[in-house]
């Protein structure tokens, strides 16, 4: 059954629904079955398999196959989650920077791999010899924005690289959605560098809410176009001091 789960993972390139309703359907592998599973050259674990990751557990929908490269381990850690905007104001990007710049060495980073807040802190934790993990939203073997492989590869190197698409899938918008709910899943708390109203940080912001994490944001300047103090003001834990995310 596992290979079976792989295969279906590979042929609907890994979209959730789809690989549900082959698996509730009994769907039976194709002649070429052996043939695709064998072209699989990342790891990979399956919803079957014991080593499969604990943060997934609980979620509606787990991934059924995570392919990855680099250190597994890492998602046993105390993981720190960061969000944010592709278009920062410099303010939010120079306070992140010192945020991250006092956090344990033992804490993990996480995030996307986008322009803006997610780039500054990948390379911010990778500069403070902080662990990372990055969730992509195509397959492992591709790298979205292009302009980040050299930012992708120094993760696989010293930290975690997962997709629960495999080979070269290419992005789809629905694709954020889906590796936005794994980034909530895996930390502890979630740090939003800089939020726009309408964007895909509220998506996790809104994941993270519904699974109890803890939420921390980075205040903005009055005149910046910022929703983060209006989380603030919601209830999320205001963010100065990169010691209080320590544990």
């Amino acid at each position: 059954m596992r290979k079976v789960i792989i295969y279906l993972a590979i042929k609907y390139q890994g979209d959730w629904q789809d690989i549900y309703n082959a698996i509730k359907r009994k769907e039976k592998p194709d002649s070429d079955f052996e043939e695709i599973i064998n072209k699989v050259n990342d790891n990979v674990i399956t919803i079957l398999d014991k080593e499969y990751p604990k943060v997934f557990s609980s979620l509606l929908r787990p991934p059924f196959v995570i392919f990855y490269k680099g250190d597994i381990s890492l998602l046993s850690k105390n993981i720190i989650s960061v969000v944010g905007s592709r278009n920062p104001p410099s303010y939010a990007i120079n306070s992140l920077k010192e945020v991250i710049k006092d956090i344990n060495k033992d804490i993990v980073i996480c995030s996307g791999l986008a322009r803006g807040i997610d780039t500054v802190s990948l390379e911010e934790a990778l500069k403070n010899e902080l662990k990372t993990i990055v969730y992509l939203p195509c397959g492992i073997e591709d790298c979205y924005p292009k302009e980040n492989l050299s930012l992708l590869n120094k993760i696989i190197e010293n930290g975690l690289v997962i997709s629960e698409y495999p080979h070269c899938t290419k992005m789809e918008r629905n694709n954020f959605y889906m590796r936005n709910r794994l980034i909530a899943a895996s930390c502890q708390k979630l740090v939003v560098g800089h939020v726009n109203k309408k964007s895909g940080t509220m998506i996790t912001f809104n994941y993270a809410l519904e699974m109890g994490k803890d939420i921390y944001c980075i205040p903005s300047r009055i005149e910046d176009d910022s929703f983060g103090n209006q989380l603030i003001k919601d209830g999320a834990d205001i963010l100065i001091d990169g010691k209080d995310l320590n544990y």
